[in-house]
């Protein structure tokens, strides 16, 4: 694994910002690390990236003790922190030379213009920091936590602030290092977890709640399948029970629209297709549909 987590706790005084949380993060996977506003999520980070000094438990990143080699292990991260402190008085192409130079990068003429053209920054290189926008200060950020090509990518709210069309370019460059990198990003937008992240991690009051594949975490929380299903004429809604599986049907306003739910181990969808087979009907349109990470998050985290 390249990051290994143990036991880990922070404590600030009498407040426990983390609380004895483990887990593990491998290579070629994007980790969702998610939780309310003070949960612990940006502490954690900081614990990883050896910024701040755990007051329990054991971090190893690559297999490099992160407290005891916290050099050796800052190697082997990319980091953009929440707040993506910058230089904000030098030129854009000037200060990744200058991150080049902190890494004693070989060639650095040619990193620092493979991660301006990366991050879509062949505009803005010129220009000063404290002159760009939040959404390119952003990408900035990330060229500056990619330019040593670490193994590890720790990404704190990594699109904030960025409009539409720069959100559709940073995620594909994110979901292209999850490839091949180990990636762990935390962020508020939802339909960027489930558009990035391979699994999820879900931290509440310190603790960890939640631990699984976006899938796996829908199956868990949902209760019921749930299958909308229109044929082609009229149905009568009692005949729709005889299906195996069937717990619930609802009709909508149509006649020939139906909500059918069934229990979680149950896929009900080819007994549905069967029926309609039996009782020589077409159907027109069948989903199942897929509890949103915004609905497990709340579910998880409202107490």
């Amino acid at each position: 694994m390249s990051i290994e987590v143990t036991g880990l706790s922070k404590e600030y005084g009498i407040q426990r910002a983390v609380d004895n949380i483990s887990f593990s993060a491998r290579k070629g996977q994007i980790l969702g690390f998610l939780g309310p506003n003070g949960a612990g999520k940006s502490t954690t980070m900081k614990m990883i990236t050896a910024y701040i000094p755990p007051t329990d438990g054991h971090i190893e990143v690559c297999g490099i003790d992160v407290v005891n080699d916290s050099l050796a292990s800052a190697a082997k991260i990319g980091y953009l922190p929440e707040n993506n402190p910058l230089y904000r008085e030098m030129y854009v192409k000037e200060y990744l030379h200058f991150i080049a130079g902190l890494h004693k990068l070989k060639d650095p003429s040619s990193k620092v213009a493979d991660m301006i053209t990366r991050t879509g920054l062949q505009t803005e290189q010129h220009k000063k920091i404290e002159q760009l926008s939040k959404g390119y200060r952003q990408r900035v950020g990330l060229a500056q936590a990619m330019i040593h090509d670490p193994e590890v990518l720790i990404l704190d709210e990594p699109t904030s602030g960025l409009d539409p069309n720069q959100l559709v370019e940073i995620r594909s460059l994110i979901k292209s290092l999850g490839k091949e990198k180990t990636v762990v990003l935390s962020t508020h937008i939802m339909q960027e977890v489930q558009a990035l992240c391979d699994r999820v991690i879900i931290i509440n009051k310190g603790k960890i709640v939640a631990d699984d594949p976006i899938e796996n975490l829908q199956d868990r929380i949902s209760g019921d399948i749930v299958v909308n299903v229109t044929f082609n004429k009229k149905v009568n809604e009692q005949a729709l029970y005889k299906i195996k599986g069937v717990r619930k049907v609802r009709a909508s306003d149509l006649s020939h629209s139906f909500q059918i739910s069934s229990s979680q181990d149950e896929d009900i969808r080819p007994y549905i297709f069967q029926f309609a087979v039996d009782q020589q009907l077409v159907i027109l349109e069948m989903t199942r549909e897929q509890i949103s990470v915004e609905h497990i998050f709340q579910q998880l985290t409202s107490n």
